[in-house]
């Protein structure tokens, strides 16, 4: 998932309350927003509509969030090898996670379990280690059986002593392990004698002895699996029904040192995913910095996802490094014989999921336990790369050495990271200029944004490429957000003849150690449940169809106003200066100005940072701040033109100029500099969430004073940087929260009415079948809920309602509910 801790925290602004608002507050509301609205919905069953693939839903997996350790890796010891480093993460040493009881050191030398492994414990005599795993603890449940290994090594004859316990004692039988000599592994089983969610592994020792790759894991994995995977989420995911898996990453996959794991590179520990390191034993894994501010034990490597994948009966879509990082880094390596290695290994990968047992890496896998091949048909080298050429170059280079020993391989490029943009531009040219079979696309927007957006690939060409939507949601798991997405979905399906792949992202969240959200599911260390956005995407993914049944619908009638709103200065990661702040309306009436030659009490503080009076300028000093947001102004202000001096002072980026501001959630900026001052956008936000309506490349230079000048004339909206016109959008789509689609299920013979109605009242429809004849009931399973309703450990108010309908007819009328996904299943007769 490439994206940046800037892009994150923009998208939880969260600063007050009032930011709940409905879908669509910046944009023309629908005229029946407080009444019962009526639709048609006109369907022609011979007509010829697309094709839908079984790929078409899949699951995209990246270890964020504690996703794969602490998450779907069953593994219940953090830290279990004594690998945590500052690398990682600036808290952690070695021992996190363990508690010493005794003496104990943790040792890099040549007494290592292998050099792939670099550290151990030397626990001296009659010393002992806890392990605190994750969350509140180990969890167990009562009557189930835990398997417990470690690797270990003595001088002499040593006993271990293993227990399972809690603050109120004994959660299983303590076990005593012999051990005596060089590395060995050890293993013993434990039975839960009572439930906890807090309980502690010790392992004591007699005599001095060395310990590495201390593990727990419940005997129940997903399908018993080996090294396998957490019960319940596994299931969760399987749940879906996904048509393919893509995994690793994500901004895993295109950051950090291309380097491997090795002498030569020093023991690079922030590198980017390479396959190699995750396959094998795992105690001769190597380790690595996740980008995302933790450790990755690689426990969970490739092999583990092949395997899931064909688990679930989904299609792997492995993603590889391209050579070129994203994610903020943006760099392109310039060094040809790691290109060539990094190529090399893309094809040894192939060879890995589809060779035979007994070629090179066929060997490996068949040695791992699965001597089938697992049936590889995609790949994807690099991730939202910002470097458009740069990669597309590097791009070019492993498609021509995949085609040439694997021409049945799909290989998938990328757009960047935006769903418009300089970037995209460029990238959707080269891939088109290129010949490309299938681009990835990503993008993170505002619930706005999808309801707008719905006829998004009506105009993709059909000559191609494909498109292959790897990442998108809308920024939040209330139930407004999965209608949203919902809505956005209808257009996916009736695009699927180009739109061939799409995965909402990211899939996983501990709710304890969250750096990104929304997400799919949720879970913790003893429960796991899926958000508003996962019964949105489980209802579309086992509902799906084989083909697109052409159908048009009425839509909201809208009433356009022009935009509205307050003024606003921020920054990010940054300080700067601003003077001269000058609102004048159209008719050259002065509705403010501010030269700050006396106070700012003209000003109201709404987010985070220093901002005072200095030298005739105001002035926000702290650059670590992120969103220092103030106002002034009336919020019914419109059609004026702002003028503001800036100037940076020091610090990542650049500036923020806020226009038609109702509120901290719902405002528009020119970001200018963002994205660690590597380009600049008008950025929009609506219930605080965020989307990109212009953007083009560029920075700012410190020290320099800027003249900034932006034009608001109705929707219309023009800015000129320096005296030179920057850019112009015109903000007049309408955010249509009535979105239908119709598909059929070509086993069944089912007709699968697919209707959104993402506004808070009911939706009162004709719905004309087009002469088909149809049973007169139909099955319904409907999603409804208030707007802000969001799915918890302990409450789930978006839960699909099945029902059935009497009344169908070649010619019917069905009332949708407020706020509401509706499937109706009809068969034929």
């Amino acid at each position: 998932m490439s994206r940046t801790a800037r892009h994150r925290s923009r998208f939880g602004l969260g600063l007050t309350a009032t930011a709940l608002l409905t879908v669509g507050a910046l944009v023309p509301a629908p005229a029946h927003a407080e009444a019962a609205a009526d639709y048609t919905i006109t369907v022609d069953p011979g007509a010829e509509g697309a094709a839908i693939d079984d790929t078409m839903y899949g699951v995209f997996f990246e270890d964020i969030n504690r996703a794969a350790d602490g998450g779907l890796y069953a593994e219940l010891v953090q830290n279990r090898s004594f690998e945590y480093s500052t690398a990682d993460n600036g808290s952690y040493t070695p021992l996190t996670s363990w508690s010493v009881g005794g003496t104990a050191e943790v040792l890099n030398d040549s007494g290592r379990l292998n050099e792939r492994n670099r550290n151990y414990l030397s626990l001296k005599a009659g010393s002992s280690v806890t392990n605190s795993g994750y969350n509140t603890g180990i969890r167990v449940e009562e009557g189930e059986r835990y398997d417990f290994s470690v690797w270990a090594r003595t001088e002499s004859a040593t006993t271990l002593t293993v227990t399972l316990k809690d603050a109120a004692g004994e959660l299983a039988r303590a076990r005593k392990v012999a051990v005596e000599g060089g590395w060995a592994k050890y293993e013993v089983a434990f039975k839960a004698s009572r439930t906890s969610n807090r309980g502690r592994l010790a392992v004591a020792t007699t005599d001095a002895a060395a310990l590495d790759m201390v593990s727990l894991f419940p005997r129940d994995t997903y399908r018993n699996q080996p090294n396998g995977l957490r019960e319940d989420l596994a299931e969760k995911i399987a749940a879906l029904e996904p048509g393919f898996v893509r995994f690793p990453g994500g901004c895993l996959v295109n950051t950090g040192s291309m380097e491997d794991y090795s002498e030569a590179s020093g023991w690079e520990r922030k590198r980017s995913y390479q396959w190699k390191d995750t396959v094998g034993p795992v105690e001769e894994r190597a380790t690595n910095a996740n980008f995302w501010g933790y450790n990755q034990s690689y426990g969970l490597g490739y092999y583990e996802y092949f395997r899931f994948a064909e688990d679930i009966g989904a299609m792997p879509l492995p993603v590889v490094p391209a050579l070129v990082t994203g994610c903020g880094q943006n760099k392109a390596t310039d060094d040809e014989a790691l290109l060539k290695r990094h190529i090399q290994d893309t094809l040894d990968l192939i060879e890995f999921a589809n060779g035979p047992a007994n070629s090179t890496w066929g060997k490996v896998r068949a040695e791992m336990g699965h001597r089938k091949p697992f049936g590889l048909t995609h790949i994807g080298v690099g991730n939202e790369e910002n470097l458009p050429r740069e990669f597309f170059a590097r791009f070019e280079r492993f498609r021509t050495a995949i085609e040439a020993e694997y021409p049945d391989i799909t290989v998938i490029s990328n757009s960047g990271p935006d769903d418009s943009g300089t970037t995209f531009d460029t990238a959707w040219r080269l891939n088109r200029e290129g010949d490309v079979d299938m681009v990835d696309e990503h993008y993170y927007n505002s619930p706005q944004w999808f309801l707008q957006n719905n006829d998004r690939y009506d105009s993709y060409d059909r000559g191609g490429p494909e498109v292959f939507l790897g990442e998108y949601a809308s920024q939040g798991n209330a139930w407004k957000n999965g209608l949203a997405e919902a809505a956005f979905m209808t257009g996916l399906e009736r695009n699927a003849d180009i739109v061939k792949l799409a995965s909402y992202a990211p899939l996983l969240a501990n709710e304890d150690y969250v750096q990104w959200s929304p997400d799919m599911i949720w879970f913790n260390n003893h429960a796991s449940w899926g958000s508003a956005n996962y019964e949105v995407q489980k209802l579309f993914m086992t509902n799906v169809g084989d083909r697109v049944v052409p159908s048009r619908a009425s839509t909201t009638p809208d009433v356009s106003g022009p935009i509205t709103g307050a003024v606003g200065l921020s920054t990010w990661a940054t300080s700067a200066a601003y003077d001269d702040v000058k609102v004048t309306a159209a008719d050259g009436t002065t509705l403010l100005s501010d030269d700050f030659s006396g106070d700012a009490s003209r000003w109201t503080h709404r987010g985070g940072g220093s901002w005072s009076v200095q030298d005739g300028q105001y002035v926000q000093t702290d650059e670590a701040a992120e969103n220092t947001l103030v106002t002034a102004g009336d919020p019914a202000w419109k059609d004026y033109d702002l003028h503001v001096r800036a100037t940076k002072k020091a610090g990542k980026e650049g500036f923020l100029v806020a226009f038609g501001v109702k509120d901290t959630g719902n405002y528009y900026w020119w970001n200018l500099g963002g994205w660690n001052n590597t380009q600049s956008a008008v950025e929009q936000a609506s219930d605080g969430g965020k989307s990109t309506l212009i953007s083009k490349a560029g920075s700012i230079e410190t020290g320099r004073a800027y003249d900034i000048d932006i034009e608001v004339r109705g929707r219309q909206v023009t800015l000129h940087l320096d005296g030179q016109e920057w850019g112009s959008f015109t903000d007049d789509k309408p955010a249509e929260p009535f979105r239908q689609v119709v598909t059929e299920d070509s086993r069944t013979g089912d007709l699968i009415v697919k209707v959104v109605n993402a506004q808070p009242s009911e939706a009162r429809t004709a719905i004309d079948l087009g002469g088909a004849k149809v049973s007169s009931r139909a099955r319904v399973t409907t999603l409804a809920a208030d707007a802000d309703a969001v799915n918890t450990e302990t409450d789930a108010p978006v839960t699909p309602v099945a029902s059935t309908f009497r009344g169908v007819a070649s010619e019917f009328t069905y009332t949708f509910p407020a706020h509401s996904v509706t499937f109706l299943r009809i068969g034929r007769r």
